[in-house]
């Protein structure tokens, strides 16, 4: 019955085919559109190189100091001591990385300066994550020991500097007046990738860092990486235990301290953004909230525009439905044949719309809006595509098949009115 429902609705798009452009336009539109906005939260927040084990990886970004009462907030990101003294001592963990955040640097190249990132990390920094090495490899536990002046730089900065394609293991390269000896190079990494992203790596104990500062803020993020991923709620719930323990560290003008060991999405973004400014909360009710409803809104206008088309399509099938319904089809059979019939149409402008944003995404790429980024679909955005291409489906049709269905034989062979 599938089938033949399936081979009526191609009969029915061929019918009359500037209706079928008009409504495979509105659906496919639609959808390219929906679909590249999750392919650009996707390539911010999914699993990519070399961020790849984000299933059993977490973050600690920012701390917190709130004070109610007084209205009083302060929000940034941890102190090296603060991440030595309270994140390091975790039992939970498989490994702990602790980085700076990226910094302008500037380097020069035959007496022209070149305007690179750079980034201290530990040698675990290296053991997370997944880069991809085009040259050498990264820095390890002993050169951070001794504190070599080691350097692993970019696709990008080796073009730059050594030129396009020279090889740059065991050379120099001097950043910021500091000469560092080449050791590895990576493929460029997207600068939205913010706890990875740099054109310059060097070992983390060349840093300039004041052992004597106790703050709690400064420019560090730590990377937690468990041993599986049922183990990320253990290794939160230690942390929490930590930080529950730890004493306001400006009781005048605070009298809370917070700070969340959580995944990119949730931590670096949602409680930024929809967070609880002074208790718990991450706020990702309110995100799921507010993205459905936008998503919605987006849908309503082709979705009213396709519900006309599909009421006009039907009104033109009128005797076709008298006729069954006289010869003893139920109302629950016309709907299921209409139903499918739309669904089987917004699968194809779904289709349509999966094509015109792997499109779009090349043009963004190309165009260098976000800086080393490659945005490509995958499957996890065309499930999201088809998903939406089906509840597109659902919502257009109906209401028109629920009112076909009520139609009487004798008032559908008159070409009675929806």
């Amino acid at each position: 019955m599938l089938k033949n429902y399936l081979k009526i609705a191609w009969k029915v798009l061929l019918r009359r085919k500037f209706f079928t452009f008009i409504s495979l336009f509105g659906i496919s539109f639609t959808l390219m559109i929906l679909m590249v906005a999750t392919a650009m939260v996707d390539h911010l927040t999914g699993s990519h190189t070399p961020e790849t084990r984000l299933d059993r990886t977490i973050f600690v970004n920012f701390n917190k100091m709130t004070s109610q009462d007084k209205g009083s907030m302060m929000n940034a990101i941890p102190s090296y001591y603060y991440l030595q003294h309270y994140v390091i001592p975790m039992k939970t963990p498989e490994k702990i990385a602790i980085g700076s955040t990226f910094r302008g640097v500037n380097s020069y190249v035959n007496n022209k300066r070149l305007s690179l990132d750079l980034k201290y990390t530990d040698a675990n920094f290296w053991e997370i994550l997944e880069f991809n090495f085009l040259e050498g490899k990264a820095f390890n536990q002993q050169n951070l020991k001794n504190a070599d002046k080691l350097a692993v730089i970019t696709e990008y900065t080796r073009n730059q500097y050594f030129g396009a394609n020279v090889p740059a293991v065991g050379k120099y390269i001097v950043v910021d007046g500091v000469r560092y000896q080449v050791c590895g190079v990576v493929e460029d990494v997207p600068i939205s990738r913010f706890n990875s992203y740099a054109h310059v790596w060097v070992p983390l104990t060349t840093a300039n860092i004041n052992k004597g500062d106790t703050s709690f803020f400064g420019d560090y993020m730590a990377i937690i990486l468990a041993r599986k991923p049922s183990d990320i709620s253990k290794i939160q719930a230690e942390y929490q235990h930590i930080v529950r323990q730890i004493k306001v560290p400006d009781p005048k003008n605070f009298n809370r301290f917070s700070s969340y060991a959580e995944g990119v999405l949730e931590g670096m973004v949602v409680r930024q953004l929809f967070g609880d400014r002074y208790g718990d909360d991450s706020g990702m009710g309110k995100f799921i909230a507010v993205v459905t409803l936008i998503v919605l809104l987006f849908m309503l206008m082709p979705t009213i525009n396709l519900v006309n088309i599909n009421v006009s399509r039907i009104l033109e099938r009128s005797s076709e439905i008298g006729v069954r319904k006289a010869f003893g089809a139920s109302s629950r059979t016309l709907i299921g044949q209409f139903l499918v019939e739309n669904i089987f149409l917004t699968l194809l402008g779904g289709l349509l719309g999966f094509l015109l944003s792997a499109l779009a995404l090349q043009l963004i790429s190309n165009s260098g809006i976000i800086p080393y980024a490659q945005l490509t679909l995958n499957w996890r955005v065309f499930g999201i595509g088809m998903g939406l291409s089906l509840l597109f489906g659902l919502l257009s049709g109906v209401i028109p098949a629920y009112k076909m269905s009520k139609l009487q034989a004798v008032e559908a062979l008159k070409g009675g009115k929806l």
